[in-house]
């Protein structure tokens, strides 16, 4: 029955896959070296653990004492010292209860704090390929709500043992004291609490699990479904939309009714085996009485320890399964910090300072991990320093792909691809990227001000620096008109500002970056015609004296390119310059003359470089 108790009714559905399982031992040995930094203040936390059950203990005796010497013997005068101790001692309970409660909580907090912290930034060197296979709204309910289990193993439920274990210890002790005899026979009931909890706890470890990857599927569909509302309300999709979450929601609910019911299952049978033992001993305890060998102070003072001694014993039994419960969440974690980057800087890297920005790529194939087709096939070209360079074909030829390979996202699976000589597995991808800026088709904006986005492509810039670099990209004069100028904040993706507005503030980012090799990645497609004319001159101004990979449909905005490099199904197909290409008349040509029909010279565009039209269909 307990079996079948902990499988789901919907056991798959789920839109995320079980972490590999992990026992108790393993989490508390990955993360208790974490609670290192709060060894002190578990040491007096310990003190604290140590002080509280005495305090008890002594309330406890003082209470015989009192139906000793006050209520049998009806001894009025000795109640006044017995009624100011037991003020005493509830004030010093209270004062310990206070300062254990919050010293726990501190510690607790800040390791928590610590542990979430080394998560995110754990995420955060992982390359872009783990972010691309795995869902984002997994990671989040992993870093919010699986973070806090670990504190549950490695804290809470180390305290929670030495406070139990170090109670039994006290109150069996004292027990014993009063009546060897009734003592042992309480200690019958013990080894039953703990075969109960060992049948449960297991159970309960593999229902929680299902929780755990249910609440990750949750995430999954509410990120996914929120972060796309504008689409889903064009197509009229919020009912298959809510059918999603349901499908998840009652999965969770379903998971959770597992684990709930073999915990209610657990604490009447707890409640049951403390009730049994408690009437044992009663009996047993009359019987003494009647003989005389225990005063009625004594029973009654051995009951309240018995009960003493049974909270402590069913904790232990509770701790264990609400700490197969926290592994579960943990093994997810576990799960996360077992992940390395697939590209990785090497041990020696190359210094690189400001590079000259010769770019080689020589005869690269690649394959995106997990897949067996090949993006790019035996691609190779020299972007030459300080010169423009345009990657055209159709849509998924594998332009874009390169300029991952380029930023070092991945690595090629075969050939190689230099920076001033040098292959860029050879150099540190943290200082390859600093000499690389990019502006995207869809325009990457933080939730901060206008300032702070800015500034992200250079942190430490100048207030005039960042002006100019506004000024520079033509943003300055639309920043100014806001009610809060460069403190205005763009909201979440940049989403209260136009299209044009993001992309020229993504120009100022590139400015302001100042670094010798420039990526565009269609950086006129999403907007309308007037918008992409507008951040033209900024664009060129921003591309002067750089070397510049740029990725466009719109053959107009690459014609005065210096090279032009055309891509079908991962091959080049066609290199050189846009009159060159068109007199050659093959796919370069025709996709011209697809796009332009009404250009009679097929020749450059009059207006200078890149002097097209924006978005293409």
């Amino acid at each position: 029955m307990l079996r079948s108790m902990v499988r789901p009714a919907s056991a798959d559905g789920g839109l995320v896959e079980a972490a590999p399982a992990a026992s108790l031992r393993e989490v508390f040995r990955r993360f208790w070296p974490d609670a290192r930094p709060f060894w002190r203040w578990l040491w007096l936390s310990l003190v604290l653990i140590i002080i509280t059950p005495l305090v008890d203990t002594g309330a406890i005796l003082l209470f015989k004492v009192l139906v000793d010497k006050v209520l049998t013997p009806r001894d009025f005068s000795a109640f006044p010292p017995v009624a100011a101790a037991f003020v005493g001692i509830t004030l010093l309970v209270g004062a310990l209860g206070f300062f254990g409660t919050y010293l726990g909580a501190w510690i607790g907090e800040h390791f928590l704090h610590r542990m979430r912290t080394r998560v995110f930034a754990h995420l955060h060197t992982l390359s872009v390929s783990f972010f691309d296979r795995r869902p984002l709204g997994d990671l989040l309910s992993r870093l919010i709500g699986d973070v806090a289990a670990i504190e549950s193993v490695v804290l809470s439920g180390v305290i929670g043992l030495i406070a139990n274990v170090f109670k039994i210890l006290v109150f069996a002790t004292v027990l014993f004291f009063l009546d060897w005899r009734l003592a042992l026979a309480s200690l019958l009931a013990v080894p039953v609490f703990w075969l109960a909890a060992r049948i449960f706890a297991r159970r309960i470890k593999i229902a929680s699990r299902e929780v755990r990857r249910r609440a990750g599927s949750i995430g999954v569909v509410a990120e996914e479904s929120l972060g796309n509302a504008t689409l889903i309300q064009a197509y009229g999709r919020e009912g298959a939309e809510l059918d999603r979450f349901a499908a998840q929601s009652i999965g969770s609910v379903n998971a959770e009714l597992a684990a709930t019911r073999l915990g209610a299952m657990f604490s009447p049978l707890v409640d049951l085996v403390q009730v049994l033992g408690v009437l044992t001993i009663l009996g047993v305890g009359i019987w003494e009485l009647t003989a005389g060998n225990i005063t009625l102070g004594g029973l009654l003072a051995f009951l309240v320890f018995l009960s003493q001694l049974y909270g402590p014993v069913q904790g232990l039994g509770a701790l264990s399964t609400s700490l197969f419960a926290a592994a579960a969440a943990a093994e997810r974690i576990i799960e996360l910090l077992d992940e390395q980057p697939s590209v990785t800087g090497p041990e020696h890297p190359i210094p690189l300072g400001r590079v000259r920005g010769q770019l080689r790529l020589d005869h690269v194939n690649f394959t995106y991990p997990h897949t067996e087709n090949d993006v790019l096939k035996n691609v190779s070209f020299t972007a030459q320093s300080g010169q423009i360079t345009a990657i055209v074909g159709a849509s998924g030829a594998g332009k874009t792909t390169l300029l991952k390979l380029l930023l070092r996202f991945y690595d090629p699976t075969t050939g190689k691809i230099t920076l001033d000589g040098h292959d860029l597995r050879e150099l540190d991808p943290g200082e390859l990227r600093a000499n690389i800026a990019i502006v995207l088709q869809e325009t990457l904006l933080l939730d901060g001000t206008i300032a702070d986005n800015i500034r992200a492509g250079r942190p430490e810039a100048t207030k005039d620096e960042l002006i100019a670099a506004a000024k520079a990209a033509d943003a300055h004069e639309f920043i100014a008109a806001l009610p809060e100028g460069y403190q205005t904040r763009v909201g979440q993706r940049g989403r209260l500002l136009s299209g044009g507005q993001r992309q020229r503030i993504a120009i100022a980012r590139a400015m302001i970056r100042d670094a010798p090799i420039l990526l565009l990645d269609e950086p006129t497609t999403s907007l309308d015609a007037d918008a992409a004319q507008r951040i033209l001159a900024p664009l060129r101004r921003l591309m002067t004296g750089r070397t510049t990979i740029i990725i466009s449909h719109n053959l107009l905005t690459v014609s005065d390119a210096d090279q032009i490099v055309y891509i079908e199904h991962g091959r080049i197909t066609e290199t050189g310059t846009h009159d060159q290409l068109l007199t050659k008349n093959n796919q370069y040509a025709h996709l011209y003359h697809l796009h332009h029909p009404a250009d009679p010279s097929h020749g450059p565009s009059q207006n200078g470089r890149f002097a097209g039209t924006g978005a293409q269909s």
